[in-house]
C-alpha cells in the first residue's frame, strides 16, 4: 500500500471512530439495551477494517483454470493450426473469389449510402502504416478497416454465397482478412514485429480465406441460426477472429481463448432481412462482424481470456440462452470443401435464391419475343421453388419499401426482368425506373411461388447443392407456356468453368468506373495470372487499388 493510500486509509478510520462515539454519547441508555446484542467494540473492529482500496485479492492474477473448452472451439483452433491446405482446386477457387469480392465493394462505392458509413471514426484521421481501404484513400486502423471492407463488398449482394441449414456470404469475411494483412504488412516493413514479423503475400491471404470459408461453411450445414431469429454473419465473426488469430500471431491456445469470445459476443437479430424491419443495416451487418472479430483478436493478444465452456454451459452457455439447448451438428470435417464448392453470383445482384428464377425469365423473355408478346401480356406467373426461397424472399404482397427490400424479393425481381430483360444494382433505389414502373408492381403481385419438395431436397442434398426454381407463364389469352426450370445457376461448381469468363467480365466492369483504362487492363491481367498475383505483397497488391485523390 502506497504512503497516501495509507494515510488516507488511517485518516477514514479515525473520523468513522469519531463519528461511533459521538453517536454512542447521544443515544439514550434504552436504545444502548436494545441494541446490546450488537456491541460497539465489533462496530468499531468493523470500522477500522475499512479502505478506500480496492481489494487485493480482486486484483491478483486469475487463477488458471484445467477446464477443458467446448469441443467445437478446439476443433476451430485445432484446424487453423494444424490442417495444411494442399487442394489447388480450392486455391484456384480463391483466387477468383478474391477478384469478384474486390469488384463487387468497388461497385458498393457507386451508392452514395454506403459511402456516408465509410471512412475514419474522427473525419480526416489517417493511420499511419493503417490498413488502406481499396478504392478510396482512406488508411484506417485495422479494426475499422475491417469494417469499411466488409461493409462495401457487401452492400449489393453480388458477392459469393453458401446456402445450407444457414446461408451466408463467405467471402464477407475478406474485411477482416485483408484489413489484417495489409496492416500487419505494412507495419512490419516499417519496423514493426506484428504476427511474427510475416509479410503477407496474396497467396496467404487465399489461404485465410479458405480456411473462413470452410469454417463458416461447415457450420452452416447442419446448423440453422435463422430458424432461431440469428443473422448468419455470427459465423463471418467466428470464421474471421479464428483465421485472423492465427495472422496476428496468437498460439492454437490463444486462439481458442478469441474464438469463445466470438461466441459469448452479443449476436445479430435477423430482423433487419425481414418485414416489417428490412432496412439497409443488412448491408453492412458483415462490415460489423469483421470489425468485431479483429477488435476481439487485438483483445485477447493483449492478455484477454477465454470462456471455456461458453457454448455448453448450463443456463448462462450460447446453447441454453441462444440456440433452444441444442448443441452444433456437423456434417463433415474442416477441410476446403467449402471453398471448393461456393456459389458466384455471376448473372445478377440478387439475393441468391432467386438467380435461377430470374434466370428462367430472362429466357422466358425471348420465347415471349418470338410470340410478339410482352410483360404487358401475362396475366400470372407461378414459380416452383424450394423452401428456402419462400421462407427469405416470398414477398408477393408486402409493399416495397426501400432497396433492401427490393434485393430481396423473388417477386420484384422476376417482375423487373419480364418488364425490363434486365436486372442491375440501378433497378433498387427507390426512384429507379424499376422501382417506379406501375407495371411491375402489377406484375410483382401477380406472382406466386408454391414449394416443391424435390428441390427442397436437393437444395440440402451435398452432391447436387441446387437451387432451383420453375416458372410457368400464363397469358391474358389464355395461353400457359410450358415450364422453365433452372436448377443450378451460372455461378455453381457444376457450371465454373462456363463461368469463369463471365466472372472476370464482372470484375472489369466493376473496375471501370474507378481507374484508368490501362489500370483496368493490369488489373485484369494480374487476375489471370495466378503465379504472379499469389507472390506478391498484399500492400503492393492494394496500392494497386487506392485511390489518393478520392473524394466522397
Amino acid at each position: 500500500m502506497s504512503a497516501f493510500s495509507r494515510n488516507l486509509c488511517s485518516a477514514a478510520t479515525r473520523s468513522l471512530r469519531q463519528r461511533s462515539s459521538l453517536t454512542c454519547r447521544a443515544v439514550r441508555p434504552i436504545a444502548i439495551r436494545a441494541a446490546s446484542s450488537t456491541p460497539i467494540t465489533a462496530r468499531t473492529a468493523a470500522a477500522a477494517s475499512f479502505s478506500t482500496m480496492t481489494s487485493l485479492k480482486s486484483a491478483a492474477p486469475p487463477v488458471p483454470s484445467n477446464r477443458e473448452y467446448d469441443p467445437e472451439i478446439k476443433d476451430v483452433a485445432s484446424y487453423v493450426h494444424n490442417t495444411p491446405i494442399e487442394s489447388e482446386l480450392a486455391f484456384d477457387t480463391a483466387r477468383w473469389v478474391f477478384v469478384d469480392t474486390i469488384g463487387c465493394g468497388l461497385e458498393g462505392l457507386q451508392f452514395e449510402q454506403c459511402r456516408n458509413i465509410l471512412g475514419p471514426i474522427v473525419e480526416g484521421t489517417t493511420v499511419p502504416n493503417g490498413t488502406k481501404v481499396f478504392g478510396t484513400s482512406y488508411q484506417l486502423d485495422p479494426v475499422n478497416g475491417a469494417f469499411n471492407i466488409g461493409a462495401m463488398i457487401r452492400w449489393l449482394d453480388f458477392n459469393d454465397c453458401w446456402l445450407a441449414a444457414e446461408w451466408g456470404h463467405p467471402s464477407d469475411n475478406l474485411g477482416a482478412i485483408l484489413a489484417t494483412a495489409d496492416w500487419i504488412t505494412r507495419t512490419n516493413k516499417a519496423g514493426g514485429n506484428l504476427g511474427n514479423g510475416k509479410i503477407f503475400k496474396v497467396r496467404d491471404v487465399l489461404e485465410a480465406m479458405i480456411r473462413a470459408h470452410e469454417i463458416q461453411g461447415c457450420m452452416a450445414l447442419e446448423n440453422s441460426f435463422n430458424k432461431v431469429g440469428l443473422d448468419h454473419v455470427v459465423l463471418v465473426k467466428l470464421a474471421s477472429t479464428a483465421v485472423v488469430s492465427k495472422m496476428m500471431g496468437l498460439s492454437e491456445a490463444q486462439t481458442r481463448d478469441a474464438v469463445s469470445q466470438a461466441w459469448v459476443d452479443g449476436q445479430s437479430l435477423r430482423t433487419y432481412r425481414h418485414s416489417p424491419n428490412t432496412m439497409s443495416r443488412k448491408s453492412w451487418a458483415a462490415g460489423d462482424a469483421c470489425q468485431k472479430a479483429v477488435n476481439i483478436v487485438l483483445k485477447v493478444l493483449k492478455g484477454e481470456q477465454g470462456l471455456p465452456t461458453v457454448l455448453s454451459a448450463p443456463t448462462w452457455g450460447f446453447y441454453d440462452v441462444a440456440f433452444g439447448g441444442k448443441k452444433f451438428q456437423f456434417q463433415r470435417p474442416y477441410g476446403s470443401y467449402v471453398m471448393e464448392n461456393v456459389l458466384f453470383k455471376v448473372s445478377y445482384p440478387a439475393e441468391f435464391h432467386s438467380q435461377t428464377a430470374v434466370e428462367a425469365a430472362q429466357r422466358l423473355n425471348k420465347k415471349l419475343k418470338a410470340m410478339d408478346k410482352t410483360a404487358e401480356d401475362i396475366e400470372k406467373v407461378v414459380n416452383r421453388t424450394h423452401e428456402a426461397c419462400i421462407r427469405i424472399i416470398d414477398k408477393q404482397f408486402k409493399p416495397m419499401e426501400n432497396f433492401a427490400d427490393r434485393d430481396h424479393c423473388v417477386q420484384y425481381m422476376v417482375a423487373t426482368m419480364f418488364v425490363f430483360n434486365r436486372l442491375e444494382a440501378t433497378d433498387y433505389p427507390d426512384d429507379s425506373e424499376a422501382a417506379t414502373s406501375a407495371l411491375v408492381e402489377s406484375l410483382r403481385q401477380r406472382i406466386s411461388c408454391v414449394e416443391d419438395p424435390q428441390f427442397t431436397k436437393d437444395y440440402h442434398d451435398p452432391e447436387k447443392r441446387t437451387i432451383s426454381n420453375a416458372l410457368t407463364v400464363t397469358l391474358k389469352d389464355g395461353t400457359v407456356l410450358e415450364e422453365e426450370v433452372v436448377e443450378a445457376p451460372l455461378g455453381h461448381r457444376l457450371r465454373r468453368e462456363e463461368a469463369k469468363p463471365e466472372i472476370l467480365a464482372k470484375y472489369k466492369r466493376h473496375l471501370g468506373p474507378h481507374y484508368p483504362a490501362e489500370t483496368v487492363d493490369k488489373l485484369v491481367k494480374l487476375a489471370e495470372d495466378g503465379k504472379t498475383l499469389d507472390n506478391m505483397d498484399v500492400d503492393s497488391f492494394v496500392d494497386l487499388l487506392w485511390k489518393k485523390d478520392y473524394k466522397n
